[in-house]
């Protein structure tokens, strides 16, 4: 999706966003200005549409949001808001350097923290790129009915999934239409069922394959309502649809929906737009463009520090999340209670010059796709070395991420080096088959199929079971893992089961899959919204805070505080900006 063709769409949207790059949607010019006899046509719409497109990894070029902003601050993983707000991983790096993540981690924060403003700027621009294309669509003389049926779809798709971020992070925003035509309107208003409505159009009209990978099918749009649904607790509702595309489902490209055989498959450039890609956002390196623009420019700062990657040791995993993997000796099963009692040993204070031997007792294979730890292969780039690869361990640990870095054998291609920092061409899966099977048994289990829900999250589970072979295996030499099944050559002790018999209770099932969700979609962006709608954030978020504020320094004096936290604040600026006549427009959220 994000090629050269692609970046024509900057230029011909400039009246509608990218030259305002430091204006917020509420300051925008009207969507009239954009000449008709350039874009109301059928060639026109679609760089229109491609231009919406463009809007979902939040970037412009030269290291920006769009919109303005740090390129992090927007990035389309909300590793920020989703992980770091959510418990999976620490801000990382040091205390000084970007101070903005350290209150949002802490729940501290207030409205004037510009990582917010940053934030609602880049996505309202999809919102105001998908509005053009619908605004537009309906001028276009040279389309037929059909021809303009699937553009308002995937322009409808686009806007849904735009709002459903919004909604999901600040819950007061306002609902800005193609037809609205003062967008100083209150934010007063339930949006969910504009963003029903939305999906629901794409479900009915997509095709169910599409000639370009990147585009949204009928499938993603049914599986995105369903999400939305189950964001509402419409359990019933959401059911049938996830079920349906379990069973008939199929990616843009036409390749059956199932898990990979390899985790690893769905973070690796070479592998990308497999049979568990739902929706992706397409991210290429070294596109021309001298910029990593389209290169996962969000992820730029998460790598590690002092390393062949040359920046920069933010997004380190907790402790408590390397402790949820770890597994009973004879089940292979968690334990969802008391996973932090034992802690997985780590190197924690101890010099990269001083041995270290890694933790013993067994543990979920998924860890070591997940984390990188001292003393086991970091991809290929050889053993992580420990704390030479971390910039302030006893601010925020001795982990390093694992998931968006790129393999060093195909470096020249999948790596870009067009920046301070690197970018790399590993899509950012918005919605992966994985996600949709834990969904799907939230919703069995809310709606009392309880074998449904074993078997489902048992097919997450037998992934790692079926397939040791693709577990994390130490080097055979100095440049490559060992291939192959080999026990005598795993890289820990793995141990990983299934749930024998069905989930004895409703009970019992919800908190067997809210932690499965948190090893299978580990820093992938979903955990602290995951909290929120499950109603166990303060709860859960306290726990963590004590926990790992015994272990780092970055987390003390956290707090997270009930009816207040569930949701981000609204930027004051947006706020400021809507004051007419000396009142505000736009209200902030209860307790901020």
């Amino acid at each position: 999706m994000k090629t050269l063709r692609y970046l024509s769409v900057v230029l011909a949207l400039a009246t509608v966003g990218i030259s305002a790059c430091k204006k917020s949607f509420l300051e925008r010019d009207p969507i009239g200005s954009l000449s008709d006899e350039i874009v109301a046509n059928k060639a026109g719409i679609n760089y229109l549409l491609i231009g919406a497109y463009a809007a979902l990894d939040g970037q412009q070029t030269a290291q920006a949001a769009l919109g303005g902003g740090g390129p992090w601050e927007a990035s389309p993983t909300n590793w920020i808001y989703g992980s770091v707000a959510g418990g999976d991983a620490h801000k990382g790096s040091f205390s000084g350097d970007q101070p903005g993540i350290d209150p949002i981690a802490k729940f501290t924060v207030d409205a004037s923290n510009g990582f917010f403003n940053t934030k609602w700027r880049a996505v309202y621009e999809g919102v105001t790129r998908s509005n053009t294309v619908l605004s537009k669509l309906k001028e276009a003389t040279d389309m037929s009915a059909a021809e303009k049926t699937q553009v308002e779809a995937e322009a409808r798709f686009l806007r849904g999934h735009y709002y459903f971020e919004l909604r999901k992070m600040f819950n007061k925003v306002p609902y800005i239409s193609d037809t609205t035509l003062n967008p100083r309107i209150k934010n007063d208003k339930e949006i969910w069922p504009f963003i029903e409505a939305d999906f629901k159009f794409a479900t009915d009209n997509l095709p169910p394959t599409q000639s370009d990978v990147a585009r949204a099918n009928k499938w993603a749009a049914q599986i995105y309502l369903a999400k939305t649904y189950l964001y509402q607790k419409k359990y019933t509702e959401a059911m049938p649809l996830f079920d349906q595309a379990i069973t008939s489902g199929v990616t843009s490209n036409g390749i059956k929906y199932k898990l990979t055989d390899a985790f690893e498959d769905n973070f690796d450039a070479a592998k990308k737009n497999n049979s568990e890609s739902v929706f992706a956002i397409q991210m290429t390196a070294n596109d021309g463009t001298n910029t990593i623009a389209n290169a996962n420019q969000g992820e730029m700062l998460n790598f590690p520090y002092n390393s062949p990657f040359g920046c920069c040791g933010f997004y380190q995993p907790t402790q408590d999340l390397v402790n949820s993997y770890r597994t009973n000796a004879t089940t292979g099963l968690p334990d969802l209670d008391n996973y932090n009692t034992t802690p997985v040993k780590n190197d924690q204070g101890i010099l990269s010059s001083t041995a270290f031997v890694p933790e013993t007792g067994t543990l979920d294979p998924r860890l070591d796709w997940t984390v990188g730890r001292r003393g086991l292969p970091y991809h290929d780039w050889g053993n992580h070395p420990g704390a030479s690869w971390i910039r302030d361990q006893a601010y925020a640990g001795p982990y390093a991420p694992k998931k968006m870095v790129y393999w060093q054998f195909n470096q020249d291609k999948y790596k870009d080096a067009h920046s301070w920092a690197p970018g790399s061409a590993i899509n950012v899966l918005l919605i992966r088959f994985a996600d949709v099977l834990l969904m799907s048994a939230e919703c069995h289990a809310q709606t009392g199929d309880l074998p449904g829900a074993t078997a489902l999250v048992n097919q997450i589970r037998d992934r790692m079971i079926n397939h040791p072979e693709n577990w994390l295996h130490k080097y055979k030499d100095d440049t490559k893992p060992l291939q192959g099944f080999d026990p005598t050559k795993m890289a820990a002790n793995y141990k990983i089961g299934r749930y024998a018999t069905t989930f004895a209770s409703k009970d019992f099932a919800l908190k067997a899959i809210y932690f499965e969700r948190k090893l299978e979609l580990a820093t992938e962006g979903h955990r602290f919204f995951d909290l929120v709608r499950w109603g166990i954030a303060d709860a859960a978020l306290n726990a963590f805070i004590t926990y790992e504020s015994a272990i780092t320094t970055d987390l003390r004096g956290g707090h997270f505080t009930k009816g207040k936290n569930e949701y981000f604040p609204v930027p004051q600026r947006q706020i400021d900006l809507t004051i007419i006549g000396g009142e505000r427009v736009l209200d902030q959220n209860p307790n901020y």
